[in-house]
């Protein structure tokens, strides 16, 4: 059955051909990375805190392959990726979220050419709460009202208590605390743009320089709501369930309804990358680009918590780079 995401966007609408039984295990047409000579040089990251541990997994695993390859990743968040690339301080990019028009923008006039940027992999971006929270279900117009100052979701009042959303007993009363990402990460532009529909963050959220210490910061304050992705979910958390309006069926963050687009938080996890058209790769990017799209790339995927991409998905991304896929 082919599916093609309704949440991903039409930039990003690439057909998935996948069953839910069949959501976290590979493509068997991706390719298996068989290494070349020639490859030496530094990768260096600079990009993407939700990407952090992927960059490094997947470096570690290149490096197994080519030990003269040194590694230097930095992730302190997607905005610092467009700047980097631009100043030529890194290779590669990673972003929780597409290039904003005005970071092509200024790539483009640097470079005289847009910036490639590669769907390497499916996040769900998760609502957290403890793992003791009851809470069965939120809207996208609830975590608005839980959010935003601004309720351009259309909610009828600020949601500030748990009893708002249907809590009893000792939860009713207690306040709603509000963890986060700080404005440089790609995750804080995301969730603005789709969970609070482009309005404002309220100035009671505890912003947050990385996903792991929001899911700290959640799992040692029971009454507490935040949002990351869900590769960083742990034992003391749990992922709730959310709607498109209100009124829906609240679909759980699993695997299979980031594929079909149930889910409406799922978003590719991008690579950007500087590539000048008609002309070939350096054999360090070129073959770190391959190594991401093959069968131990998309394993990495998995380990980190994330999904793995199709054969189609990552055939498309290679070609985006110039690289010939004979897959």
């Amino acid at each position: 059955m082919t599916l093609v995401s309704k949440t991903l966007g039409a930039a990003l609408a690439l057909a998935v051909t996948v069953t839910g039984a069949q959501a976290l295990e590979l493509d068997a047409k991706l390719p298996t990375y068989q290494p070349t000579s020639g490859v030496a040089g530094n990768i260096k990251s600079v990009g993407s805190d939700t990407m952090n541990n992927l960059m490094t997994l997947w470096a570690e695993g290149f490096k197994e392959l080519y030990p003269s390859v040194q590694v230097e990743i930095e992730g302190k968040g997607s905005s610092t990726a467009p700047a980097s690339l631009i100043q030529g301080t890194s290779n590669f990019g990673p972003m929780s979220r597409k290039m904003k028009d005005k970071e092509v923008d200024a790539f483009e006039k640097t470079f005289g050419y847009k910036p490639v940027q590669l769907p390497t992999s499916i996040d769900m971006l998760a609502v957290f709460v403890h793992k003791d929270n009851p809470v069965a279900g939120l809207s996208l117009q609830q975590l608005d009202a839980i959010f935003s100052s601004t309720r351009k979701g259309g909610a009828g009042e600020d949601i500030t208590r748990w009893g708002q959303l249907g809590l009893e007993g000792e939860w009713a009363a207690k306040p709603i605390s509000l963890y986060g990402r700080n404005s440089a990460s790609g995750t804080y532009g995301y969730f603005k743009k789709h969970a609070l529909f482009k309005g404002d963050y309220k100035d009671s959220v505890k912003e947050q320089p990385g996903s792991s210490s929001v899911i700290q910061g959640i799992a040692s304050d029971k009454f507490a709501i935040g949002y990351s992705g869900i590769g960083y979910m742990t034992a003391d958390v749990r992922a709730v369930p959310l709607a498109e309006k209100t009124g829906d069926k609240a679909i759980p963050a699993s695997a299979e309804y980031a594929y079909t687009g149930d889910y409406p938080l799922a978003r590719f996890l991008w690579l950007s990358v500087n590539v000048k058209p008609n002309t070939e790769l350096d054999p360090l990017r070129r073959e770190f680009i391959k190594y991401i799209f093959s069968k131990q790339g998309q394993e990495v995927v998995i380990k980190d918590g994330y999904y793995p991409v199709t054969a189609e998905v990552a055939r498309d991304a290679l070609g985006q780079a110039g690289i010939k896929a004979d897959f």
